[in-house]
């Protein structure tokens, strides 16, 4: 073989292509395994609104994972002979696992607390508007939270300035919001029309988009408000 040949070995379409598929299996099967106990808990658990809570408490693994599947996703390698996707969620887990429990499990405590309420509206006696405001402010926060999970999985701040700049990024970039909110519209119709595993199976390639759509925050953020995302050198960022 030519030398040219070997240095052009791994970076053709096809093997960017072959890269790609295999960062995107390897992270999700990373992540249904971090997720298992949780989910293995959900399929025990009966459809009754009396369970949120403890679906909430099965559900709390999920953060850490998603996160270090945003840290895997965000550094992965175009490059076929330069993969390791396994390494880089296991670093990803190490670096963001506690801070995005921080946000993740609040949140979760507080859209438990609003679908425990819609579910059992009709005992409130409040006016029907407010069902509606609830709605709202449960949608508002899963955007938040979507702002919130990039935010924690690509750069070290303190748990409160992380959640100020996911509600700052809101208005700041609507269309990096309108897109995590079409992600999340994809994952609830997938839900309701087909299998509530469908979007867990499609976890990676959802995460994946997010990141693309993302696309503003993150460079604003690196631009405004740090130098580099942790345990990242120079020069090392794989722009998506």
């Amino acid at each position: 073989m030519s030398t040219a040949r070997t240095a052009g070995f791994g970076t053709g379409v096809l093997s960017r292509a072959a890269a790609l598929v295999h960062t995107l299996l390897t992270v999700e099967a990373l992540l249904l395994l971090a997720c298992a106990p949780g989910l293995a808990g959900l399929l025990l658990l009966a459809p009754d609104p009396a369970n949120l809570p403890l679906a909430a408490l099965c559900l709390l693994p999920l953060g850490p994972a998603l996160s270090a599947a945003l840290y895997a996703l965000h550094h992965r390698s175009a490059d076929l002979t330069e993969l390791h996707p396994a390494r880089a969620y296991a670093r990803g887990w190490r670096l963001g696992a506690l801070p995005a429990l921080r946000l993740w499990a609040p949140l979760l405590a507080w859209l438990t607390v609003i679908a425990f309420t819609l579910t059992h509206f009709g005992a409130t006696g409040l006016p029907g508007w407010w069902a509606a405001l609830l709605a709202l402010v449960g949608a508002g926060s899963l955007l938040w939270g979507a702002h919130a999970l990039v935010l924690t999985s690509l750069f070290t701040f303190r748990t409160r300035d992380t959640a100020r700049l996911a509600a700052y990024f809101l208005l700041r970039h609507p269309r990096a919001t309108l897109g995590a909110a079409s992600l999340l519209l994809l994952a609830a119709a997938l839900t309701a029309l087909l299998t509530e595993a469908l979007p867990a199976l499609l976890a990676a390639p959802l995460l994946l988009s997010l990141l693309h759509s993302s696309r503003p925050v993150i460079d604003e953020t690196l631009a405004e408000f740090t130098a580099r995302p942790p345990g990242e050198e120079a020069g090392n960022e794989h722009r998506l």
